[in-house]
């Protein structure tokens, strides 16, 4: 073993005890001669650098141990501490010959030579290699909350008793605008307009005065004020912990814009949807009672026309005034037989606005207005949609109306099922129609029914109109497909439909 401690000790006992109890608490010994780089370890660093005893030391050796990019540092490091007789204090991740990969830190001095300048660096190493892991577990859990924190779409800001933001995440920075570093140590009033604003800090001086609290733990919408001076509706959550005594509180914040603004879309397509089909349903039965009452008009005219003929015999004083009559009420009949038949033309022409459509999203808002409370009956959507055949050329809002008067049915016709289940799925049956299927797992119905589902005013509910499916049908025919129903192999219902295909050319002009 050798012995490095410099200089001697005067009591060489008192010296060995020394070094016996330093290296037995594992604590390596060193030093270097500055003047011939002669370089002297205790054998507990040759453990810690895994080096034999055998294998003849130099401080070539040493260096050649270290990482590469931490030899030039080293020396460095060694003649910066010779110059200025600061200390020398280094770590490094060591490769010894006997040992294997680890961290050490090594801690040295200046002991001044006989001429009162450096002569020697000696110093202490120690084992960190356990303190190493800790810190790398402890960055790769930091790390890990960091990825998670930067990828959750909710704002995260930490605050201190004071109001003042410790924290402020990048979900933050998006929803309001401020960059980090311009947030931090700003006081949190500055994300709110007024008067929520001047009030704040009295808010927190309140709470911390009373302890009541008013928002914290309970998760509310307030508004919010970005950079730019916009302000938008937001959802927050506080939450209060403790650190070193002190409290700090963590908000999390969601933007609520873009929920108001579906929201807002919906009720207005809703509303949309509403209207269209109250059109639909009054020409329906327009074009129903067009057919009714033109049979009855004509056979008016036919009768009258009969009378006049009749009278032409008659020595009645009051004949002309009779015939005059007659023709006059005959000419009334045909004229409203006229205005049925423009109606009747102007419904069935059925004209709309045609464009390409995603067949999915007109399937996804459909069930948005259609199928609501489909949950709280404990239904199961399945959509099973080719995203190949997807486009489709025409008038959305017609239907979607189609589309919401089926989910409405097959709920109602599930609604004392034991099994719930609705389907919409599509394919392709030819070049130029796509094929639309709607099922339910309800009641079904019998032939009797099948063959007078598209009937005006045939309905099996009891406070139904028998409207619903004839517009539907007429939506789909004037679209230049056809609609049909089949009983399917769980018992309930299948509603079909086709639809034109839009061409690529469609597609590409956006027709």
């Amino acid at each position: 073993m050798t012995t490095i401690l410099h200089p001697a000790s005067e009591d060489p006992v008192r010296n060995e005890r020394f070094r016996q109890g330093i290296e037995g608490s594992g604590i390596g010994l060193w030093d270097l001669d500055l003047a011939t780089h002669q370089l002297l370890w205790s054998n507990t660093t040759r453990t810690l650098f895994g080096v034999p005893d055998d294998l003849p030391l130099t401080y070539e050796l040493f260096l050649s141990l270290l990482e590469p990019e931490e030899r030039e540092p080293t020396r460095q490091a060694v003649a910066r501490s010779t110059e200025t007789g600061c200390g020398f204090d280094k770590q490094y991740r060591v490769n010894g010959t006997s040992k294997s990969r680890h961290w050490v830190r090594a801690r040295g001095s200046i002991v001044k030579g006989e001429q009162g300048g450096p002569g020697h660096l000696s110093g202490i190493v120690i084992d960190i290699d356990d303190q190493k892991q800790i810190e790398e577990a402890l960055r790769t859990r930091e790390s890990h909350l960091h990825s998670i924190l930067e990828t959750i779409p909710d704002a995260m800001i930490v605050i201190d008793g004071n109001g003042i933001m410790q924290f402020f995440s990048s979900a933050a920075e998006r929803q309001f605008g401020y960059t980090e570093r311009e947030a931090i140590g700003q006081n949190v009033s500055m994300l709110m307009p007024n008067p929520d604003r001047s009030r704040h800090d009295g808010y927190l001086d309140r709470y911390r005065s009373t302890g009541e609290r008013h928002i914290i733990g309970i998760g509310r919408i307030v508004t919010g004020q970005r950079k730019d001076g916009t302000t938008f509706p937001m959802h927050l959550s506080i939450g209060e912990m403790q650190s070193g005594g002190a409290p700090y509180f963590t908000g999390f914040v969601r933007d609520l814009t873009e929920h108001q603004q579906t929201q807002a879309r919906l009720l207005e397509l809703q509303s949309e949807l509403v209207h269209v089909s109250r059109l639909s349903a009054m020409g329906e039965m327009a074009s129903a009672l067009a057919h009714e009452l033109n049979q009855p008009l004509a056979a008016i005219s036919n009768y009258m026309k009969g009378s006049r003929r009749l009278l032409s015999t008659s020595t009645d004083p009051n004949l002309s005034k009779i015939e005059g009559a007659l023709d006059r009420a005959a000419e009334q009949a045909i004229r409203a037989g006229q205005i049925i038949r423009r109606l009747r033309d102007f419904v069935a022409r059925g004209e709309s606005e045609k464009r390409v459509e995603s067949l999915s999203k007109l399937i996804e808002e459909a069930g948005a207005l259609g199928l609501t409370g489909a949950r709280e009956q404990a239904v199961q959507l399945r959509f099973s949609l080719d995203p190949q055949h997807d486009q489709v050329l025409v008038d959305r809002v017609q239907i979607q109306q189609v589309l919401v008067n089926l989910f409405r049915n097959a709920l109602e016709a599930m609604a004392e099922s034991p099994r719930r289940e609705l389907t919409a799925s599509n394919r392709l049956v030819s070049d130029d129609m796509i094929e639309v299927a709607v099922s339910d797992t309800g009641s079904g119905f019998g032939e009797d029914v099948e063959k007078n589902l598209f009937q005006t005013f045939f309905t099996t509910k009891e406070t139904g109109m028998g409207v619903g499916l004839s517009i539907s049908r007429s939506i789909i025919e004037a679209h230049g497909g056809r609609m049909w129903a089949e009983t399917n192999a769980a018992g309930g219902a299948t509603f079909c439909f086709t639809l034109p295909a839009a061409s690529s050319e469609s597609v590409t002009d956006g027709s």
